[in-house]
């Protein structure tokens, strides 16, 4: 605490271009110079970029209820806390089916036709955006939203100031978006142990039930543990949340998720 209070001294009068939270102003040189605090910086750096970063696997669905808790209470506060230790790689298919028709792939979603809709707009902004600082925040606002996925887009685009929400759609309702959630599809369904329900964990390339426990207990604290460098000091989280289990299909009986096949061109 006393090293983020340190850095804000250090904002005062720094360029408007920072507009990263203080959290992540060590996270590179890059940052650090932009927000002009690189001397307070030097050695966090240095210390940083001796550990391995955490890599945390985060497989969910677009619409799933848990999966949006977990967004909103443990994934969205970790990041923006201790983002600078950690390799967060999303992967928006969860509990979806396919099937080859043709030259392309059919998805079948378990929240229904829009869920799949929501995956594929996902997957669009994870790969044109390409920075988890940009895409994050814009998929993170999408999880939040109670809108069908195409209206939250757009204004999750606007709220995040994403200039290539044209770029996005167009994938999502192309040939490119298509492969591209085959490819999450594939991701998925590598997994060892298979998935049995999401939002589905992986801490440095490993799930068992001990690590997804306490990824939904106290994700900050888990990743906290894990890293081997000097730690943040900020290592709190809000408890509770559940999951969509494989083999319930309950919510996608409920008409606010209408049907369940969605054919991605």
């Amino acid at each position: 605490m006393k090293f983020i209070a340190a850095l804000l001294v250090a904002f005062v009068g720094a360029s408007s271009a920072c507009d990263f939270p203080p959290s992540l102003w060590c996270s590179s040189k890059e940052i650090s110079k932009l927000c002009k605090v690189e001397d307070q910086c030097r050695d966090h750096l240095t210390l940083r970029d001796a550990a391995p970063l955490v890599n945390f696997g985060f497989y969910y669905e677009s619409l799933c209820p848990f999966c949006k808790m977990f967004f909103k209470n443990n994934i969205g506060p970790a990041y923006n806390a201790i983002g600078n230790i950690m390799n967060i790689t999303l992967v928006p298919y969860g509990n979806a089916e396919e099937r080859k028709r043709g030259d392309k792939y059919v998805f079948t979603c378990q929240h229904g036709e829009q869920e799949c809709v929501g995956n594929v707009i996902e997957t669009c902004a994870i790969h044109l955006l390409k920075d988890i600082k940009v895409y994050f925040p814009f998929i993170t606002c999408m999880e939040a939203s109670s809108t069908d996925p195409k209206e939250a887009a757009k204004q999750c685009a606007t709220k995040t100031k994403i200039t290539q929400l044209n770029a996005i759609m167009k994938c999502a309702d192309g040939p490119q978006g298509n492969q591209l959630e085959h490819q999450m599809a594939m991701k998925t369904d590598a997994l060892q142990p298979a998935h049995q329900y999401v939002p589905w964990v992986t801490l440095n390339g490993v799930h068992t039930e001990k690590i997804q426990n306490e990824a939904e207990k106290n994700l900050l604290k888990l990743i906290c543990d894990t890293y081997k460098g000097t730690k943040p000091a900020i290592c709190k989280t809000e408890e509770p949340k559940k999951r969509c289990t494989k083999e319930s299909w309950f919510f996608a009986s409920l008409p606010s998720f209408g049907k369940r096949t969605h054919d991605v061109l």
